[in-house]
């Protein structure tokens, strides 16, 4: 284990000083790592780069070669730092990533459909969604109801252009109102299953107190993308404000309080396409690992 580790850390420190000719040499000798599924979970697994935004910050390529070296293959995007669609393909390219999927802010897709489904096709993407649906105190039935109404549309469009739409919930759904509806099953009910689709982040999730396989079986054919990233035991549930203190509160996936084998059987039962991991604590490149070795020799 130990001695993986730093073949694995070495890989990433020696890319980096080499800079991308040394990366897209490491890609055509295939010196770049994979991973090896041992156990029942298969993927594919790929990983958010939101994980990673303070690297970003400084170093754009040495950024994506660490990320690279750490086994990933597929990526999904928040943001093109500073890029143009082309430029961040490219420099996608020159250290082996894909991109499969993208968040967009809401009100981006919602006003500039055209141009943001545009990128999405330049940065070669198969699924385009957005993660937060702006509101003002709770988010309401009626908000949902609003929000469908953009959904579909947004949908429609891409599903001309070859592009599949979805909605990354985010825990504020789960709040019912008077009458007890949930939001999150008019969004649901109230859009069209083939235009848009759901992205479950197992933490966002089960933070507003929901059961994860309760609703990957409540609605099988909806969710297509799954946000891997556990909970640190004790942590409070039943909060459905959509935040929570990541330090204090997530854990790598298989240590923390989500039944992960429950979790990922049944999401392999109802053939999810996407796995991502999300690591929003203060040093991913050194906790996203923990998570991936759990997940390539999980049994369940």
């Amino acid at each position: 284990m130990i001695r993986r580790l730093r073949t694995t850390f070495a890989l990433a420190l020696a890319l980096a000083a080499a800079g991308p000719a040394g990366a897209r040499s490491a890609r055509a000798q295939g010196g770049a790592p994979g991973f090896t599924f041992r156990g029942d979970f298969k993927g594919p697994l790929g990983v958010q780069l939101y994980s990673f935004r303070d690297a970003f910050k400084t170093d754009v390529p040495g950024t994506l070669t660490r990320i690279r070296a750490l086994g990933f293959r597929d990526v999904e995007l928040a943001g093109t730092y500073g890029m143009t669609a082309p430029q961040f393909r490219a420099a996608l390219d020159r250290v082996g990533l894909r991109a499969t999927s993208m968040h967009v802010g809401y009100e981006q897709l919602r006003d500039s459909t055209a141009a943001m489904l545009a990128q999405a096709k330049a940065l070669g993407v198969r699924y385009v969604g957005t993660a937060w649906i702006p509101h003002s105190g709770a988010f309401t039935a009626d908000a949902a109801r609003k929000t469908a109404a953009d959904f579909n549309r947004i949908g429609k469009a891409a599903r001309a252009q070859g592009l599949q739409f979805f909605y990354h919930i985010h825990g504020y759904e789960f709040q019912p109102g008077a009458d007890g509806v949930l939001p999150m099953d008019v969004l649901m009910k109230e859009t069209d299953p083939d235009a848009v689709k759901y992205e479950m982040d197992v933490f966002w999730i089960t933070r507003p107190g929901a059961d994860p396989v309760a609703w990957l079986e409540k609605y099988p054919t909806r969710w297509r993308l799954l946000h891997l990233k556990d909970m640190k035991r004790g942590t409070a549930t039943n909060v459905q404000t959509g935040s929570a203190p990541a330090d204090s509160t997530e854990v790598p996936v298989g240590t923390g309080l989500i039944d992960y084998r429950a979790v990922l059987r049944t999401a392999k039962r109802l053939g999810i396409d996407r796995y991502f991991l999300e690591d929003e604590t203060r040093d991913p490149f050194a906790t996203v690992p923990v998570s991936t070795r759990w997940l390539q020799s999980v049994r369940y």
